[in-house]
């Protein structure tokens, strides 16, 4: 995921598992990364509905930024500015509980990316954009077990913005190689997915291959 992702571009946004093993885990992401394209790698890592340890973050962060790099992908950390400048990571996710976007980019600076939820609303869209997020993320689009989502959101949201703005926007929740072509189809640039690859039946690396072929297949032309 560029600085300025190009619109025509729609890509895979992973989610990692809230529980990881880093050494483990950074092996598994060589396969991953290496059986197509993805954008980012978010680092979510979750004890309950807790935020894992600042040192979680860090083990973590010191294990597969390389391997992200290694594939030209960005590695974003979950809800915490201060550990993504800290540890080096490419960028953050945030919230709407969590730092407010111009804490996010005032401890990030212009060059790494922030991007923010904004739930099923277009106003809080509209405003993250007009602040100066890299992208905005809408969902949920279906359900999911991987967090309790706040809100719903139907695929004629992601068609509305992708028609009126050239911000960048994500689709998340509950996503899979199966459901996945609707929003591709609305004009989704990221589809952001955690069990959808990581539980696949055929294992990580098929589930990438798919969603890849998924978009080459209902993607803008």
């Amino acid at each position: 995921m560029a600085k300025d992702p190009v619109k025509a571009e729609q890509r895979l946004y992973l989610i990692t598992p809230p529980v990881i093993e880093p050494a483990v885990f950074a092996e598994d992401l060589k396969k991953v990364l290496g059986a197509g394209d993805v954008a980012c790698l978010q680092l979510r890592l979750k004890d309950g509905e807790q935020s894992a340890s600042d040192n979680t973050f860090r083990r973590a962060t010191e294990a597969l930024l390389p391997v992200c790099h290694e594939y030209d992908v960005a590695l974003l950390i979950n809800d915490r500015p201060d550990l993504a400048i800290k540890f080096g990571a490419d960028g953050v996710h945030v919230g709407q509980e969590d730092a407010p976007y111009e804490e996010a980019r005032r401890i990030l600076g212009p060059d790494r990316i922030v991007g923010v939820t904004c739930h099923d609303s277009r106003h809080l869209a509209m405003e993250a954009a007009e602040a100066g997020a890299d992208y905005v993320a809408f969902g949920a689009f279906f359900a999911t077990d991987t967090k309790q989502p706040k809100t719903r959101a139907e695929p004629d949201l992601i068609a509305w913005w992708a028609d009126l703005m050239e911000v960048p926007c994500v689709a998340i929740g509950g996503i899979t190689v199966e459901n996945c072509p609707v929003l591709i189809e609305a004009g989704a640039d990221f589809l952001a997915v955690s069990a959808g690859v990581w539980r696949h039946p055929e294992g990580p690396a098929e589930a990438v291959k798919a969603f890849n072929a998924a978009i080459a297949k209902h993607g803008r032309r």
